[in-house]
């Protein structure tokens, strides 16, 4: 063998073999090893499956931040289910207080008008026993109802008649006071008109100066509707 051809054949044999100074990382092959799944499973370490102790503290965890969680929502709804309860609650009591209220004012103004027309009503009571002392006391009262009677008959009436009550007649006959002849009237007893009061007639109208007349007048100034008589007085609403 020549020298280039042991050459060629060193070479050839260095090929097929690495030296061991050239080689820096290298494991040990082991039949199977050419298939994938074994020299993955080599490659990465093998997880350990858990432990029943571990398993048990992984479920508590668990049931504890389920827990914690449930509590957290339930609160959350709770606190949202108080306020609605307490708007509720309120606008309730807000209606009722304002039923009571009205209820409450209703029959405050209903006790205030009826104290009113008692008050009216003590008021015109007194008030006709006093008118009816005045008569008693003073009966020449008539002769200024009568004068003013006449004052507001127009100077063109005729046929003028002044009806009085008896005692009322007798009375104005005898101080002869009163200017009948002026107006050319006529004085007539008439047991129909209480004394007091006179009724005058002419030929363009009557006027109406009686007790009753005046007396209807002022007590309607008082909301009240009551007879010279002292019948039961009542109010313009009540007999509505």
């Amino acid at each position: 063998m020549t020298a280039s051809s042991k050459n060629t054949a060193a070479r050839t044999l260095y090929s097929r073999f690495i030296p061991r100074e050239e080689l820096h990382s290298f494991s040990a092959w082991t039949p199977g090893s050419l298939d994938g799944a074994d020299s993955a499973a080599q490659a990465r370490p093998e997880e350990a499956a858990p432990t029943p102790e571990a398993a048990a503290q992984l479920l508590t965890e668990q049931l504890r931040e389920a827990r914690q969680a449930g509590y957290k929502d339930g609160y959350r709804d709770g606190l949202a289910a108080l306020d609605n309860f307490k708007q509720s609650y309120a606008a309730q009591v807000t209606a009722q207080v304002g039923q009571v209220a009205a209820s409450f004012q209703a029959q405050l103004d209903a006790l205030q008008q009826h104290l009113a027309s008692s008050l009216a009503q003590v008021a015109a009571d007194i008030a006709r026993q006093v008118v009816r002392t005045e008569l008693t006391t003073q009966p020449q009262l008539i002769e200024q109802v009568a004068h003013e009677a006449l004052g507001l008959l127009v100077h063109s009436a005729r046929h003028i008649r002044i009806r009085v009550h008896p005692d009322d007649h007798q009375l104005l006959v005898e101080q002869g006071q009163l200017d009948i002849e002026a107006r050319h009237a006529r004085l007539l007893a008439d047991p129909s008109v209480h004394r007091g009061g006179c009724i005058v007639e002419s030929d363009i109208g009557l006027i109406d100066a009686s007790i009753e007349t005046r007396w209807r007048h002022t007590v309607a100034a008082l909301g009240q509707t009551s007879s010279w008589a002292g019948e039961p007085s009542s109010t313009p609403e009540e007999q509505a």
